[in-house]
């Protein structure tokens, strides 16, 4: 199973390209001159993009189009869910393009952090992230508990 870690500092060219780097590239088995896997950009929440290694995508899609198309919150979330999505692969120089929608639905400009989380990458303008570390729970161990709680006890977290 996929467990990528880390932040990561990019930068938007002036065409909407952001070189992915290495230490996210190396984690993904893609560093070097080997097979590029493809991956999905899409919209994520809390305004921020999610990129998704292809096969990651595909188990997520899976569970989506699982959802009963009869009922319609789950027609909704299927909407915006795919809204948007667009497969990119790296160029030559582990570039990826982010079209003009995507940055605007984010607010991307030029500043990027990258944050691996779990086996996906969220995609956030730099602003918007410093503004989200601001907000950090205060209790975090009382989140811990509330979130976690009981779930698995004897599992240090």
């Amino acid at each position: 199973m996929l467990q990528l870690l880390g932040e990561y500092e990019c930068r938007l060219d002036a065409k909407g390209r952001m070189r992915l780097p290495s230490g996210l590239l190396s984690q993904l088995g893609m560093e070097g001159e080997g097979e590029k896997r493809p991956f999905v950009l899409n919209r994520g929440f809390d305004n921020c993009l999610m990129l998704y290694p292809e096969d990651v995508w595909e188990e997520i899609s899976r569970e989506v189009n699982a959802l009963n198309q009869y009922d319609q919150k789950n027609r909704e979330f299927v909407r915006y869910f795919y809204r948007g999505a667009q497969r990119v692969s790296l160029d030559g120089a582990d570039r990826i393009l982010v079209n003009k929608r995507l940055l605007d639905y984010a607010g991307i400009d030029k500043d990027v952090i990258l944050s691996a989380v779990n086996n996906r990458i969220e995609v956030w303008a730099q602003d918007k992230y410093d503004s989200l570390l601001d907000e950090e729970p205060s209790d975090f161990s009382g989140l811990a508990q509330q979130v976690l709680g009981d779930n698995n006890p004897g599992k240090v977290v």
